[in-house]
């Protein structure tokens, strides 16, 4: 086996074409990994590189139903024989363990607690990630999904049938919880520069909870309201096909052939 480090693996593989982020981490100790926010088109890579590693992938967590590429977690799961994990209400078709707030999945030595952030997505979660190894289960990072984002905030419209203004207001209270964290906690999402899931993402796709806190101009607004006005403005077009992805990642299967 490769000599790695005994602490958590987190390895990320970023999607250009959509400037889509997704994540491969946990245990090589006790050989548990994760898949956080597959890509379809990764789905090879993420094998190929569990198995350079040496450890099997246990798990596959979406933050939630994607509106603007088509997951790969059925694939991961078939290929693998991982647990999927996703937000409850999610309305998926599938198999799946449904996780609600403070819910803790453990990979060895890496710990996952779920927050319950909707806002982007009625159905969203967070992820606080531990690690035991550092001797300690103080947070060490956090996949955020499309609810923090590097340099913006998620946009409340893909999920919203029309009255995104309520999901806005979620949103606002999610991020509240996220900026609890400690300063030093890093920050994951599922996008970056170029997406279409915001608005002014950094092309830097990773960033901390300090950082964010800031220099990110949305949690910059004095109160929710302002918030939210700020937020319903020009908003980009919808992804492209967005309804049939969305479909598809609710039956747990790629899109039929046009």
């Amino acid at each position: 086996m490769p000599p790695y480090a005994p602490f958590m693996l987190l390895r990320p593989f970023l999607f250009e074409a959509t400037s889509c982020a997704s994540y491969l981490f946990g245990c090589t100790s006790q050989h548990k990994l994760a898949v956080l926010d597959p890509h379809v088109d990764l789905v090879e890579a993420y094998v190929d590189a569990a198995r350079g590693i040496g450890s099997p992938i246990a798990a596959v967590f979406e933050t939630h139903v994607q509106a603007d590429h088509v997951s790969g977690l059925p694939e991961v799961v078939d290929r693998t024989g991982a647990t999927a994990y996703l937000p409850r209400n999610a309305g998926v078709e599938f198999d799946h363990v449904a996780l609600g707030d403070g819910d803790v999945v453990e990979l060895g030595n890496t710990r996952v607690t779920a927050i319950v952030t909707p806002g982007h997505a009625p159905a969203h979660l967070a992820f606080v990630i531990a690690d035991a190894r550092r001797g300690t289960l103080e947070p060490w990072l956090v996949f955020t999904g499309d609810s923090l984002l590097v340099g913006d905030v998620g946009r409340p419209d893909l999920h919203a049938k029309g009255e995104p203004e309520p999901l806005a207001r979620e949103l606002h209270a999610s991020l509240q919880k996220l900026l609890v964290l400690p300063d030093e906690v890093l920050v994951y999402p599922s996008h970056f520069g170029g997406s279409v899931c915001g608005r002014a993402l950094s092309s830097n796709p990773f960033s901390s909870i300090g950082f964010e806190r800031r220099h990110n101009a949305m949690l910059q607004h004095p109160d929710i309201d302002a918030f939210v006005g700020e937020l319903l403005v020009d908003l980009p077009p919808a992804p492209a096909d967005q309804r049939a992805i969305v479909a598809a990642n609710r039956l747990g299967r790629a899109r039929e052939p046009a």
